[in-house]
């Protein structure tokens, strides 16, 4: 049995969610029409040739027939479709169980069934034999993505009447991404923030020492450097004082671009199956900025998040756990959602702030922002989230193609770098570079000072 994807579409406003409760509409299947039309040319055959046994082949597809008239279904019962996603042990996959309630006239329910945009098959439940259907989905991105579609239809007895197909189920969930530890954490040239851990150019309370200078009023006593006053003070009398720079924290900003999610087999580009995509552009753009996130604001500085393809996903600065969990909602729905939004200008940052570009910096938009950040007076770290390709299956033409693409995108990337622009790349290469290393560089004081 298939479905008839013309009589059996559903209008557009037809409800839909991980569970559905309806009363199904019968009609006749194409079995009984053609049981009876054979029969009616067997009879017809039968007294043409007087051959009494082709009349008698006609009675058993009449009765069987008439039986589906007499048993068709009555009434509005009611059919219950429930779904439950639960989280396999080992985290990498997402388990799935369907139960159906058959109304009374029902003898079987079909279902359809597709997972993470690929047929997954057809199951055939009967009432005697009727039981949940259990199966997994694996895990393969972050952000908001359908695990499961269910078609179904339900069979009468003998297939004698079936069931328009019901209301379309889909199961969708939202999947946090992944934090991995930051220990290097870059900051702004000049720190702004009135508390902090990190060390500011101004003189204050803190940790690093500054200079020696002469006592004046508003020094504190505990400040006196005894060592340095009977050094330098002499005859005079004069006293010095040991000062420290104040501890400021760092106000930073994270700018994801996702106008695009490619993934990184090459041949899957411009598809939307997260099967076929592999490690796309999002799933480390959404685990970058979640991991700085989380960075800065576990050493007390103040985050915010703005997203290029939609300027409704923006948090505004701020720190602590709760502020954390915000940023982290807006990260894991970032995505594309209706038509690409181009900025006529750049998104207001707060003065001194680091500002983060995750892009894969395939078209001129992201570093274009970037550039205009960076002439304001911003330090701007470009964050590379382009995952490394896969060329199987690719075709010479395919392949020179993907070449171009990659050279015009390294001129991007030279482009940032005249102006002032600092990159990484954020995934970790086989013989590259690492992340870590990379932050440790871009954190050193005399880069942050430039």
């Amino acid at each position: 049995m298939t479905f008839d994807s013309e009589r059996d579409a559903r209008p557009p406003n037809e409800p839909s969610g991980p569970d559905a409760e309806y009363v199904p509409v019968w009609r006749l299947s194409a079995a009984v029409p053609a049981a009876v039309a054979v029969a009616l040319l067997l009879c017809a055959a039968g007294m043409l040739f007087s051959r009494i046994e082709l009349v008698l082949l006609a009675l058993p597809l009449l009765i069987s027939a008439a039986v589906a008239w007499e048993n068709r279904p009555r009434g509005s019962s009611t059919a219950q479709l429930r779904t439950r996603l639960s989280e396999q042990p080992d985290r990498s996959s997402l388990g799935y169980t369907i139960a159906f309630r058959m109304p009374d006239p029902a003898e079987h329910v079909q279902l359809r069934l597709t997972g993470l945009g690929e047929p997954i098959g057809d199951v055939l439940i009967g009432r005697a034999g009727a039981a949940d259907v259990h199966g997994v989905v694996p895990l393969l991105h972050s952000g908001p993505q359908e695990f499961l579609r269910i078609e179904h239809r339900l069979i009468g007895a003998d297939a004698g009447f079936i069931s328009d197909t019901g209301p379309q189920v889909s199961v969708s969930r939202v999947v946090e991404p992944k934090y991995d530890p930051v220990s290097s954490l870059p900051v702004p040239p000049v720190l702004h923030g009135l508390t902090g851990t990190h060390p500011s150019r101004r003189p204050g309370d803190g940790g690093e020492f500054r200079d020696i200078h002469p006592f004046v009023p508003g020094d504190r006593l505990r400040r006196i450097d005894w060592k340095a006053t009977a050094r330098r003070g002499g005859a005079s009398g004069e006293l010095y004082v040991r000062r420290t720079t104040a501890d400021a924290d760092a106000t930073v900003l994270l700018v994801l671009d996702s106008r695009d999610d490619i993934g990184e087999n090459v041949d899957a580009w411009g598809t939307t199956s997260p099967l076929a995509q592999g490690l796309s552009s999002m799933d480390i753009a959404r685990q970058a900025s979640a991991s700085l996130a989380a960075g800065y604001i576990r050493v007390g500085d103040r985050v915010g998040f703005q997203d290029l393809a939609s300027s409704a996903r923006a948090v505004q600065h701020g720190g602590g756990s709760r502020h954390l969990a915000r940023l982290v909602r807006a990260i894991e729905q970032a995505g594309p959602s209706g038509p690409v939004l181009y900025r006529v200008r750049p998104p207001v940052v707060v003065t001194g702030a680091l500002i983060y570009v995750l892009s894969t910096f395939l078209d001129d938009e992201a570093g274009r922002m970037a550039t205009l950040w960076r002439g304001a007076g911003h330090r701007v770290i470009a964050v590379d989230v382009l995952p490394a390709a896969r060329l199987r299956q690719l075709s010479r033409e395919q392949i020179v193609a993907h070449r171009i693409v990659l050279m015009e995108r390294a001129d991007r990337v030279r482009a940032l770098e005249r102006v002032g622009v600092e990159v990484m790349r954020w995934q970790n290469l086989h013989g590259g570079v690492n992340r870590a290393a990379q932050l440790r560089t871009l954190s050193r004081p005399a880069r942050a000072a430039r």
